[in-house]
Parts: structure tokens; sequence; C-alpha cells
């Protein structure tokens, strides 16, 4: 042992003190393959980050778009009285919200099917999928239509006002053809995004915009139809967007993938209405849970200002959320392509991607928020109070931002995925066992108002689904995904070639 010892002491004393040429090259290589992996590195995040743009970007605007129709349509409902504004703002936010929120739930079955058939290059699948999704979609929209006919009831018994109650009914029956609009709108564009074909959805937004924004005007002022005016100017405005989006589709936009009606629609509907049924689910529990808070906080005393000052931080959440919303749209695209086409390893690294730059956004507003934390209600508001409770709920605000800037993207890797059942558990789990007692505990127990309501709904709910998802997507095997949505999509080809051949 003390030779040993002693060699290897000797051996050690004879390093040079200056390396030899041959090994100070073997360093300079390692350094020289460092920064190539770097290279590589890079040269990988913006191709990602291209792809990942081309889809989120038009998206930004289309929904920024759509949004802001209501924002036009509510700015000129206040022009006409309070009781016009209210019963527009009603009917729109519960009577349609409700129902949006399922039925866009119901449609991102199309970001898992058409993006995975996209991906493993099955391209006459897409048509057949977005004929399916109109089918189910439209029939939904029938089982839905109670609460536009019976909207006035339901008002009143929820406890609003007679008169607001009866314009908000009169205004959810004139909003009919609103609601069947969804069943069309929303799959033609999951079928355009998960093509890639992203552009004319912005164009056709910003076309219906326009001419929302100019009917508008024309109805009631020029015409003096009122809030009936603006029903229609909704109606019209969203037809557009089906009629322009799908006159691409059909006049050559998307030769691969459309070629006409098909018979094949009808055909395994069932397993089309179990992903459909799960995906709206899944992110209506998600847009019902921030309705819920603000009923919750009408409930307390005095809550007057605490209402309003919620509502400035729901708007300014509302715009911004457009930002994740398109990155969910495009994370599930991405995800859905790559696992369609077998790259499970390309997969994860998209997932990465999307997450890394929906959190940088996030973190951007939410310093920003911060920043201006009692001047940004301003624009909303020159009521001392309620710019005080603003700035009060502004570092909730920014925690919420911050929080839906990956809680989104975490959905959106779900969606591609199709695990839309095993996120609606997961949900229910979240939102309401854990987050909505622990904000009524923090609520009404501990008697912190509204900030305690939010804080246990946001702590308690959003933060305990978004942890959740980040580790199922951490612990996710990849390559045995894309194995299983190979698999999935060779299954449902084949039987599609069995119908044809029939």
């Amino acid at each position: 042992m003390d030779q040993e010892n002693t060699r290897s002491s000797r051996e050690e004393l004879n390093q040079p003190l200056i390396l030899s040429e041959k090994t100070s090259g073997k360093n300079l290589t390692i350094k020289e393959n460092d920064k190539e992996d770097y290279r590589e590195l890079g040269a990988r995040v913006w191709e990602e980050s291209k792809k990942l743009w081309h889809v989120a970007g038009p998206s930004i605007f289309s929904r920024i778009a759509s949004f802001s129709m209501n924002v036009v349509t509510t700015a000129f409902a206040g022009h006409l009285g309070d009781v016009e504004l209210a019963a527009l703002s009603i009917a729109n936010t519960v009577i349609v919200g409700f129902n949006f929120g399922l039925l866009l739930g119901m449609a991102s079955a199309l970001e898992t099917l058409c993006g995975q058939a996209f991906g493993a290059r099955k391209l006459y699948m897409l048509g057949v999928y977005m004929q399916r999704s109109w089918i189910v979609l439209f029939l939904c929209c029938f089982l839905l239509l109670p609460f536009y006919v019976f909207a006035t009831p339901i008002l009143k018994l929820v406890g609003e006002p007679d008169d607001v109650a009866e314009l908000s009914g009169v205004v959810a029956l004139w909003l009919i053809p609103l609601h069947f609009s969804f069943a069309f709108v929303f799959p033609v564009q999951r079928f355009l995004q998960s093509q890639l074909k992203t552009a004319i959805i912005a164009w056709v937004s910003f076309v219906a915009f326009v001419i929302h924004v100019i009917m508008s005007w024309l109805l009631v002022y020029v015409f003096n139809m009122g809030i009936i005016g603006l029903c229609i100017t909704l109606n019209v405005s969203w037809w557009i967007l089906f009629f322009g989006e799908m006159a691409y589709v059909a006049w050559g936009g998307c030769p691969d993938t459309w070629s006409g009606l098909s018979w094949q629609a009808f055909t395994e509907l069932w397993e089309f209405v179990k992903l459909s049924a799960a995906s709206g689910v899944m992110l209506c529990l998600e847009n019902w849970y921030y309705r819920i808070l603000v009923l919750m906080v009408g409930g307390l005393k005095n809550a007057a200002i605490a209402v309003d000052a919620l509502s400035i931080c729901m708007t300014i959440n509302g715009w911004e959320m457009m930002i994740p919303l398109a990155f969910f749209a495009a994370t599930g695209v991405r995800i859905a392509n790559e696992l369609g086409a077998g790259n499970g390893k390309a997969a994860k690294f998209a997932t990465k991607v999307s997450v890394i730059t929906s959190t940088i956004i996030g973190l951007f507003f939410c310093v920003f928020i911060m920043a201006f934390h009692d001047k940004f209600a301003y624009i909303f508001s020159d009521s001392a109070p309620v710019i005080e409770e603003v700035d009060k709920l502004s570092w909730l605000l920014a925690f919420t931002i911050l929080l839906n800037s990956v809680q989104p993207v975490l959905s959106g890797v779900a969606v591609g995925s199709g695990w839309q059942v095993w996120v609606a558990y997961i949900n229910i789990g979240s939102y309401y066992v854990v987050g909505l007692p622990l904000g009524i505990v923090m609520g009404w127990v501990f008697n912190t108002g509204v900030v305690g309501i939010w804080a246990g709904m946001i702590f308690g709910g959003t933060a305990l689904q978004t942890l959740i998802l980040g580790i199922g997507t951490i612990r996710c095997d990849w390559e045995y995904e894309a194995q299983k949505v190979v698999d999935h999509v060779e299954k449902w080809s084949s039987n599609l070639s069995k119908i044809d051949q029939a």
C-alpha cells in the first residue's frame, strides 16, 4: 500500500506545469464542443419559438379582437342607460358566458385529435373530425337552450332586480343566434390552428371587429335600435367569423385536409362525445371558478366598493389572460403535432419552451402591476375608495397574472396529450373541494373580505392545480405518450378506411 502511495505521489510530481499541445488541444476541443452544444440549443430554442409564435401570435390578436367586441358592445350599452348596461352585462356574462365556456372546452377536443392527426400526416381525418365536432356541439346547443329561454326566471331566482332580469331575458333570446355560432366557429378555428393556418383567423377577426364597431354605431345612433341593435351586431359579427374562415377552407385554403362534407362524420360519435365532454368539463370548471369569485364577493356586506374593485382587477386579468390562452392553444397544437409524429423528445422540448416563454411574459406583467399598483385603477374609476381597494388587491392581481401564465400552458400540454379526463378530476378537486371552501373560510369565518376570498381561491385552487399539473408533466414518459398517440391515430385511421371500403 505504501509503495502504491509513493508511486502515485511521484506521478503527480512528474505532471508538467504547462500542458502539452496535445493535452491543451483536448481541453480546447471540450470547450469547443460546449460552445457547439450551446449553439445547437440556441438554434433549437429559436426554431421551437418560431413554431410556437406562429400559432400564439395570431391567436393573441384574434382573441383580443373577440374580447374587444364584447367590450365595445358593453360601452355602447352604457350610453343607453344603467338598466340596459346591467341587462346586457348580465346576459353576456352569466347566460352566454356559462355556455361559452362549455362549448369552447368541448371544441378543444379538436386540438387533441386534429393536432395529433396532422402530426401523423393523416390529413384527411382533420375534415372529418371538424364535422363531428359541428354535430356534437350543435346538438349540445339545443340542450343548453333553456338557459336562454328561461333567463328571466333564472336571474330572478338568484336575486337580480325585476327590471334588469326582464330585460336580460329579452337580450338572452336575441342572442340565441350567437349561441349557435359557437358550435361552428370554435371547431373551424381549431381545425385551422392544428395545421398552423393561423393568419387567416387573425385577418377574419380583424374584419369582424371593424364591422362590429361600425354596425354598433349605425344600429344604435342612426337606426335607434337600442339594445336590440347591439344584440344583432354581436350575432352578425360572430357569424362573420365562421363564414369568413369557412370560405377560406372551402375555396382551396386547405386542399389536403378538406374534401367536403362526409357521412363519416356521423360514425364513432360516442368516442368523440366522451372526449368533447371531458374537454368541456376541464375548461368550464376553470371558467366558472372566477365567475363564482365575483358572486361570492357580491354576497359580502357593503360589497359595492369591493365588487367595483374586483371587477376592475378581473377586467385587467381578462385582457392579459388573452396571452396565456393563446399559449394554451399554441402549446396544445405543438404537443399534439409532435406526439402524432411520434416525437416524444420534441414534445417535451416544446413544453419547456412554452412554459418558459409564457412565464417570462407573465413575470413582465406581474412586475408592471406591482410598479403601478396605486395608479392603474384610474383607467376605470375616479372614486377614491375604489382606487384604494384596487391598490389593496393589486398584489393578488399580480400573483394571479403570474400564476395564470403557467397554468394555461400546462393545460395546453394536457389537451395536446389527450389528458382531459385526468385534468377534469384535478380541477374538481383543486378548485371545488379545496379552493372554494378555503375562500369561504378565509372570507367569512376569518372576516378578511374580498382579499381572503380571492387569496383562498387562488392559493387553494389555482396554485394547487398548477402544482399537480406541473408534477404530472415533469414525470411524464414522453416516448410512451408518443407511441400511445401513434397507435391511437392508426386505429382511428383504419376505422375510417374500413368505412370507405364499405
